[in-house]
């Protein structure tokens, strides 16, 4: 890993060593405090524990209270993670959130728990990438379907009330998750998941001040694959609406190493693997045919649903809701309700 960013930094740029860094301390807060956000939601769920949740609730809060100012002092050089409401969201968030405990990981917990060598999670990485790509070709027919321009709070209210209004909801949503529980009986905070929360929102923000854009997750998958698909003559980007898009026209001839989105995800995949290097088991799991192909669709649909939906719970909910997109809250309903129906499949099919 030094090696590797001494190679970025003299080879490539500073900036993708600086990232390639920022993403190691990602993949080691996310495999060491194992900070998943499909176990939290589930356990939500079946077991009535919040403290999954209340962590990423502060992860949200302390995100946006960082990026939000500096979003509204910096308009020209940084960028929020901005989403259009429409169909494609609402359908891709829903299928997301119920592939997601198919799977058992989201954008970042597939990458950080294959990176410490989880077979199923090692199985389901490249197909969610091959699902991002496909799910990036066809994009603009889902957009055909109906589609609002993207919301923003911090352009349309300034920080202040942005972050008021992030706040608030954060409160709200934090209050019905403690009622669901049993109330304040139940336990709320988790000591490990806070600090990774408080640590994970100082990376995101370093994320966005040193790559001029939030931190994601999908981009990169749906790159890789992409990239694969073209080197084997498979597909022609010229052809489709989205990668004929300039930005992705020159990210897709450039070097991978040139993409922020990509060197993040590499340097999760080295911290992860850092920390997998010291436990003693795998994360091995004795599966039968049919609950394979059950993952598999499920890994497929994950990608392509991610795309559709305008990142995962990175892209989307964390980096959507941190600097003021209306999407980002969009993202959460949807891809909760999706999340229930998907813990009733893994149930069925004892995964």
């Amino acid at each position: 890993m030094v090696a590797f960013v001494f190679f970025l930094a003299w080879s490539v740029a500073i900036r993708q060593a600086l990232l390639f860094v920022v993403g190691i301390g990602f993949g080691l807060v996310l495999a060491g405090a194992r900070f998943g956000f499909t176990t939290a939601w589930r356990r939500l769920t079946w077991n009535r524990d919040p403290s999954g949740v209340m962590a990423q609730l502060v992860l949200l809060g302390v995100l946006a209270a960082i990026c939000m100012p500096l979003l509204a002092a910096n308009p020209t050089t940084l960028g929020a993670a901005l989403g259009p409401p429409s169909i494609s969201l609402l359908v891709g968030a829903f299928v997301f959130g119920a592939c997601m405990q198919v799977a058992d990981g989201c954008g970042s917990g597939t990458l950080y728990k294959a990176g410490m060598g989880f077979e199923l999670n090692m199985a389901v990485f490249p197909l969610f990438a091959i699902g991002s790509f496909l799910g990036s070709a066809s994009l603009e027919d889902w957009l055909k379907l109906g589609a609002l321009k993207p919301y923003g709070l911090v352009n349309h209210f300034g920080a202040p009330v942005a972050l008021a209004i992030t706040l608030a909801g954060l409160v709200l949503v934090g209050v019905v998750a403690v009622r669901w529980c049993g109330g304040l009986k139940a336990k709320l905070w988790d000591r490990k998941l806070l600090i990774g929360a408080v640590i994970l929102a100082v990376l995101a923000a370093l994320n966005l001040i040193i790559a001029g854009q939030p931190w994601g997750i999908v981009y990169g998958y749906g790159l890789w694959a992409a990239k694969a698909a073209v080197g084997l003559g498979l597909f022609d980007p010229a052809a489709n609406a989205f990668w004929s898009q300039p930005v992705n026209t020159t990210t897709l001839a450039q070097s991978v190493f040139l993409d922020v989105t990509s060197i993040t995800n590499i340097g999760i995949l080295a911290g992860a693997l850092w920390i997998g290097l010291g436990k003693s088991s795998s994360g091995h799991r004795s599966m039968t045919a049919k609950q394979w192909a059950v993952v598999a669709v499920a890994g497929l649909l994950l990608g392509y649903s991610s795309r559709l939906a305008f990142g995962c719970n990175i892209g989307a909910m964390v980096s959507g809701i941190s600097t003021g997109s209306l999407h980002g809250w969009i993202w959460v309903g949807m891809a909760f309700m999706g999340s229930i129906l998907g813990l009733r499949v893994r149930r069925h099919f004892e995964l």
